[in-house]
């Protein structure tokens, strides 16, 4: 398991604080507080790092917040409330895979998992994990 810890720039606007992520543009959350959007920063993070690692995107190296400090401010001059490190954790890329599995267990599977609003793909690998950690 790989740990990052990228910096992020929180800023105060009209309806209360967002953070954006100086290494990846595009990465924005909100909240009303300053506690819930730096929570809610965690949370984008991890999102668009997971949907980088789908697509095949190299993932940027985090700058070092002794090297953050030669970032601009925002260009619409929104003031600036902290700077902080976002932890995260880096997902696995994963692969497509080819199963054969009886029909009627391929139907029991997506209403099982239509019910929890899961897609098929990821009950089965939630069931495969909790297989797998009850063996340990």
């Amino acid at each position: 398991m790989e740990i990052r810890h990228y910096p992020a720039i929180m800023y105060r606007g009209s309806e209360g604080m967002w953070v954006g992520f100086p290494d990846l543009p595009g990465c924005v959350s909100f909240g009303k507080t300053v506690q819930e959007a730096a929570t809610n920063a965690e949370e984008a993070l991890f999102g668009h790092i997971a949907l980088m690692i789908r697509d095949g995107d190299p993932l940027p190296d985090p700058t070092s917040m002794d090297d953050l400090e030669t970032i601009a401010p925002d260009p619409e001059d929104t003031p600036e409330v902290t700077r902080f490190l976002v932890r995260v954790e880096i997902p696995a890329r994963w692969i497509r895979i080819n199963l054969s599995m009886a029909e009627t267990l391929v139907a029991r599977i997506d209403r099982a998992a239509k019910e929890i609003g899961m897609s098929r793909s990821g009950y089965l690998a939630e069931s495969a994990r909790r297989m797998l950690d009850a063996r340990s």
